[in-house]
């Protein structure tokens, strides 16, 4: 068993760090946020991740929380685990990166520096360069990027699609894949270069499959086919599977935004135009703002309307609001001058979203809401279209977009229903009013 030392106790950090506990190493976490030391020491985990908390108490014995860099001088391999979230350039900001190996503790032995962040292609090369000019070239270098979504990250962790290593030295690669020993999955081995691509080339085909269904989905919409339908029947193609062809409002959290914008950049400054990437890109911002459209559809003007945001986080399971589509929802009804009330599960927004008010429950963010709107997936929304939640609106309209809901059971329950790319009439919900019937203004 091996001494490992974690860069970053956010949340690849923890589950990278609690993960490798499980698997028997001595694990060591280091972070320069005191409060969240504090926490992970009385064994208060910082952020929601199914499982995360009974794994980490399971292997207390085996895991020491610090801000004290110099306590990873014992350890041999060291991952770095920091965030790296885009400029206003759309490059990744490697600040936290840096500072982990500036921070490095000095070593008279050989060791291993692991970047499990999602770098830029080209990152080893400059880590290396900077490691040889302070005298540490006896500290190697390997590309291990992850492949953890959010929701079922110790499940990707322990039982993962495949496991990815990038190294200089062919003998720095043996040691990190030693480190996974009792996981049983395809080991690709690679240059530092291409391990760093990977990643980034795995979650830009994801994102293109989401905003290509959805793409898809507003054609559905025009045509009057079903985009579940449609995505059943295409997932079924041996060639191409039924994996993220769900139609909904878009991706968010904390990759795909960032390392779409990375590639994009990266590509910019390589001097190529990546045209569908930036396609990708578009689609995903501009499907955000349909849920708007079909509002105005039932409603007409939004000013003075209360719309009820079901779930906040970018996806269920988690409670990270980084770049979620409510975001950009809340945003948008309140500039067409509607009143917003938001409800999640376990996803606590604080400035991100605005001038919305907070409810306990989904009932009560509800009631007299001319409109709920499922935001995220979460499993306590299959009950939305119970009688309490009907009788407690103001007008029984769902906006569903996520397609949670059985179309026709929410209709039979009484509630008006826009799914997306979903059948259904071009003016169902349209009030009869002058302001929406030009035959009434004749």
């Amino acid at each position: 068993m091996a001494k490992i030392g974690i860069f970053g106790a956010g949340w690849v950090g923890l589950v990278t760090g609690g993960s490798f506990a499980e698997l028997g190493h001595e694990v060591v976490v280091r972070d320069v946020l005191p409060e969240r030391i504090e926490a992970l020491r009385d064994g208060r985990v910082p952020i929601h991740e199914p499982g995360l908390p009974e794994l980490l108490e399971r292997n207390r014995e085996r895991l020491t929380f610090t801000l004290d860099a110099a306590e990873l001088a014992a350890c041999d391999t060291l991952f770095v685990c920091v965030g790296t979230p885009p400029t206003y350039s759309g490059d990744a900001d490697l600040s936290a990166v840096w500072t982990a190996i500036d921070e490095l503790p000095a070593f008279d032995r050989r060791v291993i520096l692991v970047m499990k962040s999602t770098v830029p292609v080209g990152t080893g090369e400059k880590v290396r360069a900077a490691l040889e000019g302070r005298g540490l070239s006896h500290v190697g270098y390997v590309s291990n990027p992850e492949f953890l979504a959010e929701g079922r990250a110790l499940q990707d962790f322990m039982d993962p699609d495949r496991i990815v290593i990038g190294a200089y030295s062919d003998a720095d690669g043996r040691v990190v894949e030693a480190l996974y020993d009792g996981i049983e999955t395809p080991i690709v081995r690679t240059d530092v270069a291409s391990a760093e691509m990977i990643k980034l080339a795995a979650n830009a085909f994801l994102m293109t499959r989401i905003s290509f269904i959805n793409e898809i989905a507003n054609v559905c919409e025009a045509v009057g086919a079903d985009v579940t339908e449609v995505a059943r029947g295409v997932g079924l193609d041996h060639r191409l599977g039924p994996h993220f062809l769900r139609a909904g409002i878009g991706y968010g959290g904390s990759c795909f935004p960032k390392d779409s914008l990375a590639l994009k950049q990266l590509a910019s400054n390589s001097g190529y135009h990546f045209q569908l990437l930036s396609a990708v890109i578009e689609v995903n911002e501009l499907q955000k703002r349909r849920v708007i459209q079909k509002l105005q559809k039932h409603l007409g003007k939004l000013r003075g309307k209360k719309v009820a945001l079901l779930g906040l986080a970018f996806k269920a399971g988690t409670d990270d609001m980084r770049e979620a589509p409510s975001i950009v929802l809340a945003s948008r009804l309140h500039a067409e001058g509607a009143e917003v009330r938001a409800w999640d599960p376990v996803a606590r927004p604080g400035e991100l979203i605005k001038g919305a008010l907070i409810c306990d429950s989904a009932l009560e963010a509800v009631t007299g809401a001319d409109a709920a709107v499922i935001v995220t997936e979460w499993p306590e929304l299959r009950s939305l279209t119970a009688a309490v939640y009907r009788d407690a609106m103001a007008r029984p309209l769902i906006i569903d977009g996520r397609n949670l809901l059985d179309p026709e059971e929410a209709r039979a329950a009484g509630f008006a229903y826009e799914g997306i790319g979903r059948p259904t009439s071009p003016l169902a919900g349209l009030p009869e009013t002058e302001e929406r019937d030009p035959e009434l203004r004749r």
